[in-house]
Order: structure tokens, then C-alpha cells, then sequence
């Protein structure tokens, strides 16, 4: 992910397990700053929000902040009133670009699907993902490189027993995916994958309007069939899949070369139970992989942490910093799986916070213990300063993590 040489905005720079400190000086004192994020705001002030109050203020404010209109031509600061204008069918369905009262109705119908007992529903399926690719690991035998052996192909294989996707399609379904969301690949072929990957699950859709099975599109079909259209079903569908990939196969690998520089509580996740769900929630917060949230554009005249944000004016909301923050506990920058977990943002917050969160936190509880107890003596293969990070990504994480046992 490295085919680029533009430099990185500003909100997406990491020192490897954190915000780089570029980032750091910017957020300073200030928890609002003004930033260049380079063309395609037609000098519309872009807003970075680091603070850890003031992010969770933006993000609870979906009265004054919209997700819907975003850089560009439709939301400059003479634009009236949310959304005006038809959604581009790629964004149908996509929640993300919704603002009450159309993601209230999108919302209330899918939240269901997501709740902890659905969960348990499929909580077999990744467990048998899990074992499978640990396997196979197991029988290529060390070394490996776990990024795409196991941190890579797990969480698609779990989005695609979601929403359906028959496993004779998968490898082609996700070669689809990885395509789209691949950043040096220019943004031609990134639209010719997303249409073919818009197609796949177009098709998938119309087949279970026909035919409902007990999966997520017929649990859909079959509950809200009259106020859920194709073309929304397609989109959810599409965004469970990209937002899922990177952000699970983000924290899968830069979690697990974490842990490995922290042998104790590498120890304690492979070895007690009740270790493990304050891990990923610390996991969660330290790493941060998502760099923000959907921009917000400013509906009114709005106040943030002392700045002035006019109507028209966008906000990004920094959520490695916003998590780094000492407001939000002490010795914020310290890694400690023992400690209290804290309220982090790293799936959002508000309205938009994440609709699959339950389900990646049923992953990583899964995904990490399994990793650890299969292989005891896992290590790195090469030097750490070897190992490569994510640039120019959608979520933070390793391109390659080399391990062996």
C-alpha cells in the first residue's frame, strides 16, 4: 500500500502504534485547528477536532453536524438546508451519508441484525473461520506472514458468512473488495472493482427478495421487506464489507505485533479468559486503526472547544488523538490490559457509532486467544523495525507482519 508518494493528511499520520507527532503538536492545547487537507473543499475551512469532549461533542451533535454533504461543491457555505439534492446510487444504503429522519428509519431496522443475541447466532461460524486458517498455518508450517495468512483473510471470510456470500464465491467476492479499498491502485480501477463488487452483491440481494434463507439479507427481506429497497440492502451490504475488512484486519495484525512487545500480557490473553475482553477494549483504544470519522459539515453556527465553526464549514474528528487523550484517563500513551476501560470513541460515537461493533469485538475475542494458544512460542520472524506499516490507508494497521514459532 505504499504505490503512492503524496504525502499523507495530516489526520491519518501514525508513529507506528500512535498519532505522529506531527499530529501530537498539532493538537497541543488546541483541541480544534484548522488544516489543509489539500483540493476538493473550494477553500471551505476544514476543522481538525483532537480533544477527547470535543469529539464526542461533534459526533453526539447530529443536529448541527450532517454527515450527508461532504467536500465539495454541494456543501459549500451557501448551501441550505441537509442533503439537498439526489444521493448518488453508489451511497443508497450507506449509512453514513444519512442524517435523521432517513438514518433513524435505516437504522432502527438494521440495529436487530446486530445485537449481541444475533451474534451468538454466528459466533460458530467465526470460531470455525478462526480454526481454519490457524490450520492452515499450522500444516504450511513456520514462518508465515499473518497479515495474510490469518489477520487478513479471517475477518473477510466472517463478513462473508454474514451477509451470504456462498464460499465458492468468496476468494473472488473479497479479491473484489481488497481492490476497491487497495489506495495505490488509482481511482479507475478502484471504480471498476467497486461497481463489479456492487454488481456481485446486487445480484445476492435479488435472490433473497426471491428466495429468503435465514442469513442477513433474508432476515431483512423477511422483517422489513416494504421498507427496505434493493438498492439499500445492496449498500449496506457493500459498506458492512469495506468498513469491516480493514479496521478488523487492522487491529488483528497491528494488535498481535503489539502484544508481542509486551510479553506479560501476551501471556495473560493466551492464558485466562477473563483477560481477554479488557485486552480488546484496550486494544481498541490504544490502536485507534479508523483515522476518523465521516467529515461532519457544520448546519449552523456552532461552538467547539472555544473555536467558532461556521455554517458550511467541514470538521474531521481525530480518533487516535481524541483516545490518546488525558481527559479520558491517565497515562494515556501507557498500553495496560489491566487497567479500567475507558468510554473510547474508537468505534464512534452518537448515532453513527459503529453498527457492527458487537460483531468486531466478538472477532478480536475470538481471533486473538485462538492465535496465541495454537502457537505459544509466536514471535516475529524479522526485526521489529522491519516490519511495515499501513500508509495511505482507510484504517491503520501492518502491510506485512512476518512471524514464525
Amino acid at each position: 500500500m505504499t504505490a503512492t508518494t503524496e504525502p499523507e493528511p495530516v489526520h491519518t499520520r501514525r508513529a507506528r502504534f500512535g498519532p505522529a507527532e506531527e499530529l501530537r503538536q498539532l493538537s497541543a492545547g488546541r483541541p480544534v485547528t484548522r488544516i489543509d487537507v489539500g483540493p476538493g473543499t473550494d477553500g471551505v475551512p476544514v476543522w481538525l477536532v483532537t480533544g477527547y469532549a470535543e469529539v464526542r461533542q461533534v459526533l453526539a451533535d447530529h443536529r448541527r453536524f450532517s454527515t450527508r454533504r461532504r467536500f465539495g461543491p454541494r456543501s459549500s457555505p451557501s448551501s441550505a438546508g441537509r442533503g439537498e439534492g439526489p444521493r448518488p446510487d453508489e451511497l443508497i444504503g450507506q449509512l453514513m451519508d444519512y442524517d435523521p429522519p432517513e438514518h433513524t428509519r435505516l437504522r432502527q431496522i438494521l440495529t436487530p441484525e446486530f445485537t449481541l443475541r444475533r451474534m451468538r447466532r454466528i459466533e460458530p461460524g467465526i470460531e470455525d473461520i478462526v480454526t481454519e486458517h490457524l490450520d492452515a498455518m499450522e500444516r504450511a508450517g513456520p514462518p508465515a506472514e499473518l497479515v495474510g495468512a490469518f489477520a487478513s483473510p479471517v475477518p473477510g471470510a466472517a463478513l462473508c458468512e454474514l451477509i451470504g456470500v456462498p464460499r465458492d464465491d468468496r476468494s473472488d467476492f473479497l479479491r473484489r473488495c481488497h481492490a476497491f479499498l487497495a489506495p495505490g491502485r488509482g481511482r479507475q480501477r478502484r471504480a471498476a472493482a467497486g461497481e463489479l463488487l456492487s454488481r456481485y452483491v446486487a445480484a445476492m440481494v435479488a435472490r433473497q427478495r426471491a428466495d429468503p434463507d435465514e442469513g442477513f439479507i433474508g432476515m431483512l427481506v423477511r422483517d422489513h421487506g416494504e421498507q427496505i429497497t434493493d438498492k439499500e440492502l445492496r449498500g449496506v451490504c457493500v459498506l458492512l464489507v469495506l468498513a469491516g475488512l480493514d479496521n478488523i484486519s487492522g487491529m488483528l495484525g497491528l494488535g498481535t505485533l503489539l502484544l508481542l512487545g509486551h510479553p506479560d500480557q501476551l501471556a495473560a490473553v493466551r492464558e485466562d479468559p477473563a483477560a481477554v475482553d479488557g485486552a480488546v477494549e484496550e486494544l481498541l483504544r490504544y490502536l485507534s486503526v479508523p483515522h476518523a470519522p465521516t467529515p461532519r459539515t457544520a448546519l449552523e453556527d456552532v461552538t467547539v472547544g472555544e473555536q467558532l465553526i461556521r455554517a458550511g464549514e467541514h470538521v474531521l474528528c481525530s480518533l487516535p488523538t481524541a483516545n490518546r487523550d488525558p481527559a479520558l484517563l491517565a497515562e494515556p500513551d501507557r498500553f495496560d490490559i489491566t487497567r479500567e476501560p475507558a468510554g473510547h470513541v474508537a468505534f464512534g460515537h452518537g448515532i453513527h457509532h459503529c453498527l457492527g461493533a458487537a460483531m468486531a469485538r466478538m472477532e478480536l475475542r475470538i481471533a486473538y486467544p485462538a492465535l496465541l494458544r495454537r502457537f505459544p512460542g509466536l514471535r516475529l520472524a524479522v526485526p521489529e523495525d522491519e516490519v511495515p506499516f499501513r500508509t495511505h490507508a482507510l484504517a491503520h494497521g501492518v502491510e506485512r507482519l512476518p512471524v514464525t514459532w
